[in-house]
């Protein structure tokens, strides 16, 4: 059984700490929000954004979009509007797949090292 990390645990995350997972300013944070209608994190008493989970992976799939897949926010924002599901979908495939060759290229290279 796998041990829970402070972060398994936690429910909610500061703009500064989203902003280091994704390596993002927390201006374009702000900025996204206005930008992507489904971003929307919760704000504390004194003004302090709160992203959920669920936050957090809204960040990740614009970022896959506007940064990985270099798209143009107004076609992001389109396509999450209009295929939200199919979006995840397509972005969770990936991220798998990359994950998957990451993989394969450390076994490549524990293979390199034998021969």
């Amino acid at each position: 059984m796998a041990l829970n990390t402070d972060k398994d645990l936690k429910k909610f995350f500061s703009i500064a700490e989203v902003s280091e997972m994704f390596g993002l300013p927390a201006s374009v944070l702000r900025y996204w929000e206005k930008e992507f209608p489904t971003l929307r994190p919760k704000k504390g008493g004194n003004g302090a954004r709160m992203y959920t989970k669920e936050d957090i992976e809204e960040v990740r799939l614009v970022n896959d979009l506007v940064r990985v897949r270099n798209m143009k926010l107004a076609a992001a924002r389109e396509l999450i509007q209009r295929n939200r599901e199919g979006a995840r979908n397509t972005n969770d495939l990936l991220t798998r797949l990359t994950n998957v060759r990451e993989q394969l290229v450390a076994i490549k290279r524990e293979l390199e090292e034998i021969v």
